[in-house]
């Protein structure tokens, strides 16, 4: 296929020599053939153009959920990449959020082969634990061998300290990266929010803050004896941002992620008690969310993710301490950046964090794969649900002004727009 791309502002803060240039790009059979003011267009090239359009390195998300197999109800793998390219990725890490969960290389092979063909990318996580129950190690090194780039029982701790210290002694000998969901759940017991003043106005069981802060400074510990690679996905406070900021200045391998909502929102929305704002972490509090977005900026905080995690509707209507945890963000993670970012920080979120997984990050050269973002940056419109092209409509930005918006991609000689 043979594509032109006319006069789209190049966004990419790592080349001086395109940032902020307007440029037409000519890519042939999936790969970039040049770079320039003005190309001239050829016959059967598809050409792309479009008002304010920009162009950067494809984006990158570290914590997808989708569904298959098992809650294919939910979302499957190629709507799910369907939706991902729509809303502007190129790579997604998948959280092993299926029935049964993938803990064996076979299970890894089957998520990469029902990936194949499609724009979007796909690099599955397996658990840490066989079953993800947390009792024993899962085939780590096999799974590794298989295309597993991490692992992480989902949305679960390790409750168990000395299995985290052999898992992370373990994939030492192979690179592997282990995540450690932050929550005590002996402090957690069932909370549904945040522990606050929110939470006992409207009765709802609390998540303290410190459930969250216990685990960090836990996990934290391990690491620094152990040694290994720690990622502790979704922190949610002040707190936690502190211990892993000490964490670093004492060069421990650690890195972490913050959901886009929990930079947005904080827990007074849950006042009409809407189960699309349930999710875990909870949302947090003003404080906390100040304290996340100046780690974003300082790069404590390593890459923001969407979290999404599509829930069917059985799931998310009923009361609020019976709903299911999660939001859908996919659609509108650019949106949502752009207002609390300025332009070149939020496409430097949106394309970082590739090389914590083993991954090679694309290039805008001549002479590479063409891996693509095309995105409006100043489009402000209200979040409807005609903005949704996830089978789940559990998202908690609907109604939402959303500055910017994502075109499309173009990836593995496809072009989704």
């Amino acid at each position: 296929m043979n594509i032109l791309i006319k006069s789209a502002k190049i966004i990419d803060p790592s080349n001086e020599e395109l940032h902020s240039k307007k440029r037409d790009v000519l890519i042939k059979n999936g790969i970039i053939v040049a770079i320039s003011p003005k190309i001239e267009e050829e016959k059967g090239t598809k050409v792309v153009q479009a008002k304010n359009l920009h162009l950067s390195n494809g984006w990158f998300d570290s914590g997808i959920a989708f569904g298959e197999p098992g809650f294919e109800e939910r979302e499957t793998i190629a709507n799910g990449l369907l939706t991902a390219a729509k809303g502007g990725f190129t790579d997604i890490v998948l959280n092993p959020n299926t029935h049964p969960v993938p803990d064996t290389s076979s299970d890894i092979v089957f998520l990469r082969n029902r990936a194949n063909g499609h724009a979007c990318n796909l690099y599955p996580l397996g658990t840490l634990t066989m079953n993800g129950s947390g009792k024993d190690l899962a085939e780590l090194y096999d799974m590794k061998n298989a295309g597993a780039v991490g692992f992480y029982d989902f949305k679960h701790p390790v409750e168990n300290a000395n299995l985290l210290k052999i898992g992370l002694q373990y994939t030492q000998n192979f690179g592997g990266l282990v995540f450690s969901f932050p929550l005590d759940t002996s402090i957690y017991h069932k909370g549904v929010a945040n522990e606050g003043a929110i939470s006992t106005k409207l009765g709802l069981r609390g998540i303290p803050a410190m459930a969250e802060e216990l685990q960090v400074a836990r996990d934290l510990f391990i690491l620094e004896y152990t040694g290994g690679k720690l990622h502790i996905p979704t922190i949610s406070t002040a707190n936690s941002v502190k211990l892993i900021a000490e964490g670093k200045k004492k060069g421990l391998d650690v890195s972490c992620s913050v959901a886009i909502h929990n930079l947005f929102y904080t827990d007074n929305v849950l006042e009409e008690f809407d189960t699309r704002y349930k999710v875990l972490p909870p949302l947090r509090t003003k404080s906390d969310t100040k304290a996340l977005i100046r780690a974003v900026k300082d790069g404590t905080i390593d890459f923001v993710t969407t979290d999404h995690t599509p829930m069917d509707v059985e799931q998310k209507r009923v009361e609020f301490d019976n709903a299911a945890y999660g939001t859908i963000g996919i659609e509108n993670s650019f949106g949502i950046l752009n207002q609390l970012f300025d332009l070149d920080t939020t496409i430097s979120l949106l394309t970082n964090g590739r090389e914590r997984f083993g991954l090679l990050s694309p290039e805008l050269k001549e002479g590479k794969n063409a891996c693509l973002t095309l995105f409006n940056s100043a489009e402000e419109y209200v979040f409807n649900d005609e903005h949704i092209n996830s089978t789940s409509k559990n998202s908690m930005f609907l109604g939402s002004m959303l500055k910017g918006k994502a075109l499309g991609i173009i990836c593995n000689d496809q072009c989704i727009i």
